[in-house]
């Protein structure tokens, strides 16, 4: 009987001492199909994240899902959950459907959603859902999606550029998904409004606009940058995710061909980074965080959009590598998006390129 008893007490004290000794993190970040190093979505978030953390002396941690699919991102965010988190970051819209169900099962945790909200649709065409059943768009109080005004911010690419001197201008998005349809949209209003300040000529500026289909680096995209360039394109932004090394690549043996970065600031992968147009993740991630741990918390529920009224884009502070266009052009236009004297398209139903250009910016739409 008595060494029955010990037995108990050696395993139930050895099961006390493993709780114990397990390490817990309170905030988690879950990757999407990107790294924390990745010079874009997942390292601005991360970044955010690691500050606020840091400051606040909270524990915390990344997880990297085995693959780009809602049950790998629902399982590492359960695994995150498990190891103790309180508050889980998810940057982008590729998380909708998995903080859909995440938002249910664990009501008990706050999910920060970039560029997107919860839903259960699959497929926009079909309108298939996650669950079969029809489509759904609540959004729990434990959840806090964030939006960007990328029309803005690509509207200061494109007004740089042309302010800059550049005449053949180029864009590549990764897929024609909303977020990319306006850095797009605000790319070309922005070439134009420069091309009317300066009352260039009709077609003076010229834009070659394509979707590459995806967001991954290939060789394919590097060479489809190249002929760009080889046929007179003076500089690509290149709103693609990793897809955007590849455009660096093309410009990397030049001395006179330009790349626009976006998400971050991009210069440090190329001295051909001309400039970024930024969504401040890092901040947003930052002031959500701080909005749920205040002494009275934020609650969730409703969408956030960052625009240039709360600094939620823009263009990074650094102009040196821009040899007409200067920082109080930029601060001046900056301030009439502010006050509301710029109005930029935003609708990302079937949008006119060409016609969107005016007569002024030639866009020549490629497959």
């Amino acid at each position: 009987m008595r060494k029955a008893f010990a037995a108990v007490f050696v395993a139930a004290l050895a099961a006390t001492l493993a709780s114990c000794g397990k390490q817990t993190f309170e905030i988690a970040l879950v990757t999407d199909v990107g790294t924390i190093n990745d010079k874009s979505f997942n390292q601005g978030a991360w970044e955010g994240t690691k500050k606020y953390a840091e400051e606040k002396k909270i524990s915390y941690k990344y997880y990297q899902p085995r693959s780009a699919s809602t049950d790998d991102y629902i399982a590492t965010a359960e695994t995150a959950i498990n190891n103790g988190a309180k508050v889980v970051v998810t940057p982008g819209f590729l998380f909708e459907n998995a903080v859909w169900k995440l938002q249910t099962s664990h009501p008990e945790v706050k999910f920060i959603l970039l560029d997107g909200s919860p839903h259960n649709v699959t497929d926009w065409d079909t309108n298939a859902t996650l669950d079969g059943g029809a489509p759904n768009f609540d959004v729990k109080k434990n959840v806090y999606p964030i939006f960007y005004a990328e029309e803005e911010a690509g509207f200061y690419a494109g007004y740089a550029a042309v302010h800059e001197g550049m005449r053949k201008l180029g864009f590549m998005g990764g897929m024609a998904v909303p977020a990319v349809v306006r850095f797009g949209l605000g790319y070309i209003e922005g070439a134009k409004y420069a091309a009317n300040e300066l009352a260039l000529a009709d077609n003076a500026v010229e834009m070659s606009y394509s979707y590459l289909g995806d967001f991954g680096p290939s060789e394919g995209h590097q060479t489809k940058a190249k002929s760009w360039y080889d046929t007179g394109t003076e500089v690509i932004f290149a709103a693609a995710g990793g897809a955007g090394n590849s455009v660096m690549a093309a410009a990397s043996d030049s001395t006179d061909k330009w790349v626009i970065g976006v998400d971050v600031d991009q210069s440090s992968q190329s001295d051909r980074v001309l400039t970024s147009a930024m969504k401040e993740l890092g901040n947003s991630v930052y002031q959500t965080l701080e909005g749920i741990y205040a002494e009275t918390p934020v609650e969730g529920g409703t969408a956030s959009l960052l625009d240039s009224k709360v600094d939620g884009v823009g263009l990074p502070e650094d102009f040196s590598r821009f040899q007409n266009f200067t920082k109080a052009q930029y601060d001046a236009i900056y301030a009439k998006v502010v006050a509301g004297q710029v109005t930029i398209e935003k609708g990302v139903d079937a949008p006119d390129y060409v016609g969107l250009g005016g007569t002024k910016v030639k866009v020549t739409v490629i497959e």
